[in-house]
């Protein structure tokens, strides 16, 4: 008998956002297994800190965090052969996602390298786009519209094209590219119907609309969205959605 391996998505970053399912296995598994930056602490561990038990085994998998590309196979590749152990030890194993697993999750990549062979199973979590919504106080899409999430480092053509062909848009992995994607949309038109979202549901979030932005860069968790379909977005509809304790 091997152990069970799961994918446990979190939640934008609020610990009270993480579902009950999830929960219950944090607190019942006995290795927790979680992304890492090579320096600082790991926002996925963090978000789940509340509910984790001393006595868990705690697996780091350590991904760099900077502009050049790294051996990502090779990491992936070792933290699956270190997952494999525990499960094939019988000790069932819970990979802390941020957001949601299959949701341009890295947990995708250990994914495809043990579900095959070990039994498996994905907790969905709270995305960072319905978060920043409800943080906004503003509807994300609705009726027939066509909902477009958007990474921010496409080319201008293909985000263009992609906002083109959408009533409602998110743009996503915005960092170095928000200039570039700010003036975009403001050639296009839309910046009244723009609003941006940071760090939503901690205590350092921010929202507002993308006009009064004043910086020139973004952080990783940030994005902006547009909807045509109603009226220019207004921070007196935004909602106080962080962490209440």
């Amino acid at each position: 008998m091997t152990g069970k391996l799961y994918g446990l998505g979190l939640g934008p970053g609020d610990p009270e956002l993480i579902t009950l399912k999830a929960h219950r296995i944090i607190r019942s598994v006995p290795v927790i297994a979680y992304p890492a930056p090579d320096t600082g602490e790991s926002f996925a561990r963090r978000i789940a800190a509340p509910y984790l038990i001393p006595e868990q085994i705690e697996v780091p998998i350590l991904v760099p965090m900077r502009v050049e590309r790294f051996p990502a196979q090779e990491i992936y590749t070792k933290a699956a052969d270190e997952i494999g152990a525990h499960l094939d030890a019988g000790r069932d194993v819970a990979v802390l996602c941020e957001g949601d697993p299959f949701f341009y999750g890295s947990f995708m990549y250990l994914f495809e390298r043990l579900a095959h062979h070990y039994p498996t199973e994905v907790v969905p979590g709270v995305s960072s786009i319905m978060a920043s919504a409800s943080a906004l106080g503003r509807p994300l899409a609705a009726r027939n519209d066509v909902l477009s999430v958007l990474p921010g480092p496409l080319s201008d053509d293909r985000i263009k094209a992609g906002i083109d062909a959408a009533g409602a848009v998110a743009i996503i992995k915005l960092g170095r590219h928000f200039a570039r994607i700010r003036a975009l949309i403001d050639t296009m038109g839309l910046t009244t119907h723009a609003a941006y979202a940071e760090r939503v549901s901690l205590a350092e979030q921010r929202v507002m609309p993308l006009a009064d932005v004043a910086e020139d860069a973004a952080p990783y968790f940030s994005m902006i969205l547009i909807y045509k379909g109603g009226e220019a977005w207004h921070p007196a509809l935004a909602t106080s959605n962080g962490p209440t304790s």
